[in-house]
């Protein structure tokens, strides 16, 4: 009877250590999966936000052009709003790794001649995450009315 047992015993020794070694990578593999959803969601949550805001400053800034074109000191400064979080364009600490002004779209809808709403998206802007990366390609996007002051000189006021 004890002979039996020692060789029961012996055949189970490396249990432990295998059954370690497939719960681990296991749970290495989901923790990992947790990990880049959090920080893919993150990331795209402060470039949303940021996106919000550069359209709800587009919206209430003065406008100065008679077209749809926006003029470079008024696009500059919306794209550095949405980037730096900041409209002078003096800090250069990025909202997002790697997101610059150039990411940035403006578009202003006119409608009989007045800038009527300001939409702000981004694209060509990739979230890096551990294993893979996630493109954004006009979005996320935001549409404000526009409901600051039509000056139209052709130039730039501010």
């Amino acid at each position: 009877m004890k002979i039996l047992s020692k060789l029961r015993r012996r055949g189970e020794r490396g249990n432990a250590m295998v059954e370690f070694a497939l719960g681990s990578s296991l749970l290495v593999a989901a923790f990992t999966g947790t990990f880049q959803f959090g920080y893919t969601f993150y990331v795209y949550n402060n470039i949303e936000t940021a996106v919000n805001n550069g359209a709800k400053y587009a919206a209430l800034r003065t406008y100065e052009q008679t077209s749809s074109t926006p003029s470079n000191c008024f696009k500059t400064a919306v794209q550095d709003m949405v980037a730096y979080g900041d409209p002078t364009g003096t800090t250069t600490n990025a909202i997002a790794p790697g997101l610059t002004p150039s990411n940035v779209n403006l578009i202003v809808t006119f409608t009989n001649g007045v800038p009527t709403q300001m939409q702000v998206n981004i694209s060509g802007y990739s979230i890096n995450s551990v294993f893979t990366s996630m493109s954004l390609n006009n979005k996320p996007s935001s549409t404000y009315p526009f409901l600051g002051r039509y000056a139209p000189t052709n130039g730039c006021t501010q």
